[in-house]
């Protein structure tokens, strides 16, 4: 065998790049049982965590009311999820292969289940000073196990599931937002049968079974020997497509809140009943949900993510275009804009939010990083907390500027930030030396083998001819001229299929 047998020039790379698409078709692996049983264990982290956040928003204020709370001591109750999150979310990310991926998994979806179960325990407290004090510390606990839960499933996302990121994280957030959506259901439904205790505890119990059926059904995860990266926050930042994606999750959390805080009493002069206002807010929830695992496919074997980002930019424009309108659109508020407004809003999130967490991966191992669980782990901490922080200014800003200004002239804020990001994208994609297409992209590290079991049957590999190949890749074929795949190969030598997508085993990008 020839030794630089498998490798590809580097000139064929800008030659060939429309031929990635076909290509990549052709070797997409088939997920195994064990991976579609930990992706539904993954996704019983992502549901949960969710739901932690939205469980109790339609009984608890009304409970703090009960103990001479005021608004803003149960707003900043709540927002206190999300800030604790921002700020834990790097710190976790830095620890995470110290800790150990399964440790801090599990920790954290035992800290959450506990503090849920002693948050509906405070009904039992009448005074205000404790109940506001008790409320503050448990929510932050809460945020903090949920955060660390949820941090650690996305690194296992980009371990376990190398050759589609995309389409797993894309399929992930699903669940992700099915849990934010029928949260606030769940919560009023428990609430009316067992009043304010039941819901937390029926969710703390939910996430203990969950915690153990993923100790069950997840998988060992291969972890190469290294000496431990000393990169903290700032050096991945400094990676200008890690800083990119950041920013885009950040914008995008910012135009969720600015809806979750303003749209309510936007909507007001349409006198809708509760049912219909609720269902108000599904729209782009539902959409996102929806529409999510189909931008992630894309982006797995068709688009490079920079540029469906771009496109999200502009969709989240259009939709507060319509729903304020904005003020240079000389259109009344009508409902169907609204809906409207809200559909394309979804599509926009789903555009934004999928591409960016698989994008930052592949940037920062181009750049120097190690492609191990470290490097995961840092990534999965910047995303939530990018997110944790949008989702944080997004309402707070969203309730000043509807106080002074209402809420059409406020849209102007998130359309400004979007049409900044959009042109910064699309210079980010033009000067870019070189762009990334999915057969191009960095290994990661499951794609060395032994993580997931299988067989040469569990992967489809293209019929190429020798003249498509042989001014490009110097890579065997049969006495028929089919190619031989490189898995094929890998399997005569090693006598097993080792591990998934370790069909790009012999195929380094020069």
């Amino acid at each position: 065998m020839p030794p630089n047998w498998g490798k590809i020039e580097p000139t064929a790379l800008d030659i060939f790049d429309e031929m990635t698409p076909v290509l990549l078709m052709g070797i997409a692996p088939k997920l195994t049982k064990r991976q579609w049983l930990t992706m539904a264990a993954i996704g019983s982290v992502h549901f949960s965590s969710a739901i932690c956040i939205s469980l109790q928003a339609p009984f608890y204020p009304h409970e703090a009311e009960l103990k001479q709370a005021t608004a803003t001591e149960y707003g900043l109750v709540f927002g206190s999820f999300e800030l604790v999150a921002f700020l834990s979310s790097p710190i976790i990310g830095k620890y995470l292969d110290t800790i150990g991926i399964r440790t801090l998994l599990h920790t954290g979806m035992v800290i959450a289940a506990i503090s849920a179960i002693l948050f509906g325990m405070l009904d039992y407290v009448m005074d205000h000073d404790w109940f506001i004090s008790l409320s503050f510390l448990l929510r932050m606990t809460e945020s903090l196990g949920s955060t660390a839960a949820l941090v650690a499933a996305f690194s296992i996302t980009a371990a376990v599931f190398p050759q589609s990121i995309g389409t797993t994280f894309a399929t992930l957030e699903v669940f992700y937002g099915v849990g934010y959506i029928v949260g606030p259901t769940i919560g009023g439904i428990l609430f009316a049968i067992g009043g304010y205790k039941l819901p937390f505890v029926v969710n703390g119990l939910a996430m203990l079974m969950f915690a153990l059926l993923i100790a069950y059904i997840l998988p060992p995860l291969y972890q190469e020997v290294r000496p431990k990266p000393q990169a903290g926050i700032m050096e991945f930042l400094c990676v200008p497509g890690v800083l990119l994606n950041s920013v885009a999750v950040v914008a995008t959390a910012i135009s969720m809140g600015y809806y979750s805080a303003t749209l309510e009493p936007h909507l007001r002069e349409f006198k809708l009943s509760s049912i219909a206002m609720g269902l108000m807010f599904v729209v782009s929830g539902g959409t996102y949900a929806c529409v999510a695992p189909i931008v992630g496919r894309i982006c797995d074997r068709w688009a490079y993510p920079k540029r469906v980002v771009s496109i999200g930019c502009l969709l989240i424009v259009l939709s507060f275009t319509i729903v304020g309108p904005a003020p240079y659109i000389p259109l009344p508020t009508t409902l169907p804009l609204c809906v409207l407004g809200l559909l394309i809003h979804g599509v926009g999130l789903a555009a934004m939010m999928v591409p960016t967490f698989m994008d930052s991966i592949c940037s920062a191992v181009a750049a120097g990083f190690n492609d191990d669980l470290g490097t995961y782990g840092m990534l999965s901490g910047l995303w939530s907390a990018s997110f944790s922080l949008g989702a944080f200014i997004g309402p707070s800003v969203a309730g000043v500027l509807y106080d002074t200004v209402g809420f059409r002239n406020g849209t102007l804020f998130v359309i400004t930030i979007h049409s900044v990001l959009f042109v910064v994208c699309n210079c980010f994609i033009s000067f870019e030396k070189r762009k990334n297409p999915p057969l191009n992209r960095i290994r990661l590290l499951s794609d060395r083998g032994g993580d997931m079991e299988g067989d040469v049957s569990d992967y489809e590999f293209p019929t190429l001819t020798k003249n498509d190949i042989s001014n490009t890749f110097l890579i065997s074929w049969d006495m028929s001229g089919n190619v031989i795949p490189p898995k094929v190969h890998n399997g005569i030598s090693n006598g097993k299929n080792n591990g998934y997508g370790a069909i790009y085993k012999s195929i380094e990008v020069l």
